[in-house]
């Protein structure tokens, strides 16, 4: 396990650029970001609300985990050209079989980040919404120091301190996250460090 985690780490960095690079689809619903949505105190953001669109891709693909399929899950994924998984360019049916044969199970995960709460990030226009919400901020905003005290408590659960560590050097985000787009594109699912040994 601890390989396969040092590979994907090492090609972490390389994606996190291909991810803010992917292009929008054309069409669909566009919300609106609001304002408040990442400058003000947790206390005082609006909750994140999804599109119909993105609702619909987010209800479709907990039912394919529920189910515990990882055909249609790699199926709803190969719809998007640019649809991220791992990023060494391995199919994505082929990277979750590897996955679930190294003790961890996509579809678990997927149900897992469903739970999570969401947060909202505009990128070239386009609105994602990103599970879980702390994976929605860029790495100076996700410096411990900045977050409320349970914050931070849910952070070291989700990355643990190397995550954390690696947010200090200025990296992004490396857990686990998914993220759909506002016109119900899905965008990418990483499984990337979690907090575990």
């Amino acid at each position: 396990m601890t390989w396969f985690r040092g590979f994907f780490l090492a090609l972490a960095g390389a994606g996190l650029a291909l991810l803010g690079a992917c292009s929008p689809a054309e069409g669909g619903q566009q919300p609106v970001l609001p304002q408040d949505s990442l400058t003000q105190p947790p206390h005082e953001r609006q909750p994140v609300v999804l599109t119909e669109a993105a609702l619909q891709t987010r209800d479709e693909l907990l039912s394919y985990a529920q189910a515990g399929s990882l055909t249609r899950l790699s199926r709803k994924a190969s719809e998007y050209e640019d649809f991220i998984s791992n990023f060494g360019g391995t199919p994505h049916r082929e990277f979750w079989d590897l996955m679930r044969r190294t003790g961890v199970d996509p579809n678990l995960r997927l149900r897992t980040l469903f739970d999570m709460p969401v947060g909202m990030r505009q990128i070239d226009g386009e609105i994602w919404y990103v599970w879980p919400d702390l994976a929605a901020r860029d790495a100076h905003d996700l410096i411990p120091e900045k977050l409320t005290f349970q914050e931070r408590r849910r952070l070291r659960e989700l990355i643990g301190d190397d995550g954390i560590e690696k947010i200090r050097k200025g990296e992004g985000y490396p857990g686990m996250r998914t993220a759909i787009a506002g016109n119900g594109r899905w965008v990418y699912y990483v499984l990337g460090q979690d907090g575990e040994d």
